[in-house]
């Protein structure tokens, strides 16, 4: 009997915690993700209607989204189209500074020195807990060096923004990494006589791919949606023209602020496939 009755206390909990741990209906789902659409999409909503506000007669007009295209008006959105140039060529620099320093060292640390894993964990997410414009307090010194240096292209600051993605970059990449088995795929690779090149080249990168990509994406959207660093470094990205130009014409401001959300939107929906994609792989 006290067998009987303990094996009812246990399917009673087993029970009680399959309820407590069932996904909601599907009726739910769609209440969740309309109310939390429909949050983001008022802000959305409102910058789309005031883009085609017309300012001088009322009602509504394309006429602020065909201007971007009047070669008359070329050289009144000139610094703001360079602006995006500048962004564009910081998210490619600082992309490859992510990829050439922190995936080698993530791959030695995991493959060579694990008892150092929770070290450059530790180094890697610091700089999310730093405010920026405290980061650009220390880096003012190390720029009036970099400026010596390199000069002052815009360029030179994907230094600061690979610090500043450095822990959405570590996170991405670490989360493929962790469900990969590198050391067994090296050691095979090694056994049958591959260098570490070709290893790292043909066995390892591949495998990780996805979280490379992630991490390139998310450091794409960071790039383009940074303000503070460039402002009070003096460079002119996309933020920062932005914040000029919607002191001359407001319409084109917005107008290049929902581009540049809508460009953030493909970005995530692809690691969301990328995502989806490895879990795929691993159910089947």
């Amino acid at each position: 009997m006290a067998a009987m009755s303990g094996a009812t206390r246990a399917g009673k909990v087993t029970s009680n915690a399959v309820q407590i741990g069932t996904e909601p209906s599907k009726a739910a789902r769609r209440v969740i993700l309309g109310v939390v659409g429909g949050v983001f999409a008022i802000p959305i909503v409102a910058m789309i209607l005031f883009t085609l506000k017309n300012s001088i007669g009322g009602g509504y007009t394309f006429s602020h989204w065909t201007g971007l295209f009047d070669p008359a008006q070329s050289s009144k959105y000139q610094q703001l189209f360079i602006a995006v140039g500048n962004s564009l060529q910081l998210a490619v620099v600082t992309v490859a500074i992510i990829l050439v320093i922190l995936v080698p060292t993530m791959i030695l640390v995991h493959l060579q020195f694990p008892k150092l894993r929770r070290v450059l964990e530790f180094i890697c997410i610091v700089p999310v807990t730093v405010p920026a414009i405290v980061l650009v307090v220390g880096l003012a010194p190390v720029y009036a060096v970099v400026v010596r240096i390199f000069g002052s292209s815009i360029w030179t600051l994907a230094f600061a923004y690979g610090i500043t993605v450095l822990p959405y970059a570590y996170r991405a990449i670490q989360a493929n990494l962790s469900a990969v088995d590198v050391i067994t795929l090296s050691e095979a690779a090694r056994s049958l006589g591959a260098g570490w090149g070709s290893v790292m080249w043909r066995i390892l990168l591949p495998n990780l791919r996805r979280g490379i990509l992630a991490a390139s994406f998310i450091t794409v959207a960071v790039v383009l949606g940074e303000f503070t660093i460039a402002s009070l470094l003096g460079r002119n990205n996309l933020q920062t023209a932005l914040v000029q130009v919607s002191k001359v014409d407001p319409f084109v401001a917005v107008i290049f602020a929902l581009i540049a959300l809508f460009f953030a939107f493909v970005l995530l929906l692809l690691i969301g496939r990328l995502g989806s994609a490895g879990r795929n792989r691993k159910a089947l």
